[in-house]
């Protein structure tokens, strides 16, 4: 048992959900998605990092060694969960990204196994708010290409994909595991589908679970 002082906060056994996730590479089309969905749904939407640490992920991106870092993605995650909590008091939550890009993520940059990233994460996930289902985005690389060049916010993490030799395809291999050990995961190609078609199949989806 945690400390009082560690617990979660606020009590979520009243929520209005559902939580969910949406996952996959850079430009794959997440956070166009999820400002979508959080309109049809009336829902809370939020980037994992959200404020403050958006704020300083390029300082830990480029000056902390891969422990600290991901230590400071743990917070992120942590505090991503407080706002959670807080926001399933009055209706759903779409998060772009969350736990799953943690460790696809971190392990593809330092070249570590999701394995290796888990096992650190592991003390910390009765913290975490499980979503009720995670989305994994995926696209072919034509079609990611496509995307990227049309993308208006181009970050570093967008064009290190393919400018980093094998991150791009690392990060794939890594979503694949992640996906597949994930109880909440559902795949969802995107190559074919609009976003508002894409927005339609999780709407059907949830309301069908």
């Amino acid at each position: 048992m945690l400390p009082a002082a560690y617990r979660p906060a606020p009590d979520s056994t009243n929520t209005q959900g559902p939580f969910l996730v949406l996952e996959g590479v850079s430009g794959v089309g997440k956070s166009t998605l999820a400002t979508l969905l959080a309109s049809r749904m009336s829902a809370t939407s939020l980037h994992t990092l959200a404020d403050p640490h958006s704020n300083w992920s390029t300082v830990a991106n480029e000056q902390l060694r891969a422990l600290p870092q991901l230590a400071f993605y743990i917070s992120g995650l942590l505090h991503a969960s407080d706002l959670i909590r807080q926001a399933m008091l009055s209706g759903p939550v779409v998060a772009d990204r969350y736990l799953s890009s943690v460790s696809a993520c971190h392990a593809a940059v330092h070249n570590l196994g999701t394995a290796d990233v888990a096992s650190l994460l592991t003390p910390f996930l009765p913290y975490l708010v499980v979503p009720d289902t995670t989305f994994y985005l995926t696209c072919s690389e034509v079609t990611l290409r496509k995307r990227l060049a049309h993308k208006p916010d181009i970050k570093k993490d967008d064009t290190d994909l393919f400018d980093v030799s094998g991150r791009y395809r690392r990060l794939l291999e890594n979503f694949e595991r992640v996906a597949a050990d994930d109880p909440t995961g559902v795949r969802l190609p995107t190559d074919e589908l609009s976003p508002d078609q894409l927005a339609d199949e999780i709407v059907a989806h949830l309301e069908a679970g």
